[in-house]
């Protein structure tokens, strides 16, 4: 009678122990999605502002629309590069 209750009581605190180590996983994948994420894509938009600019000063003397739609490119990748800094502050 004792091993039985024990093995049903054994049974009843795993059961409930397994949400609290999946939400520490899931918090842990949270935070390694959003944090690690968040400052690679940081640097990368950076590099990515650097590389457009490059392109708009290379094509100075081309085309008016791809100047254009370099300009318009260079501005959507800096909002997106502060909303991204926003996120992470």
């Amino acid at each position: 009678m004792k091993t039985s209750a024990l093995v049903v009581m054994s049974a009843f605190l795993v059961s409930a122990a397994v949400p609290v180590f999946a939400m520490t996983h899931q918090e842990k994948l949270a935070c390694a999605m959003t944090a690690g994420n968040c400052l690679n894509r940081d640097k990368l938009l950076g590099q990515k502002i650097v590389e457009i600019k490059n392109e708009i000063k290379k094509n100075e003397k081309g085309s008016p629309e791809v100047t254009k739609n370099l300009e318009i490119k260079l501005q959507d990748t800096m909002a997106e590069l502060k909303r991204v800094e926003d996120d992470i502050n």
